[in-house]
């Protein structure tokens, strides 16, 4: 009978076949994304803006609503 640790296996893997392996996005996978500078975002708008934005967005949205019934 042979134990199991006697099978032993060589894991190294030379690569020379003329390219490298750098990866410019590499991260751990448990690691999030830093935070990105956005264009633009609904807390730094005024309320008048968050106000108007919300009525175009129903405006929009009923639109639909009755091409739909129609």
């Amino acid at each position: 009978m042979v134990p199991a640790a006697s099978h032993a296996h060589d894991h190294s893997h030379a690569h020379s076949h003329g390219h490298d392996h750098t990866h410019a996005h590499v991260h751990d996978a448990a690691v999030p994304h830093p935070a990105q500078a956005a264009p633009w975002s609904i807390l730094r708008m005024t309320m008048a803006a968050r106000v108007a934005a919300a009525l175009a967005a129903c405006a929009v949205l009923w639109g639909v609503v009755f091409l739909a019934m129609r």
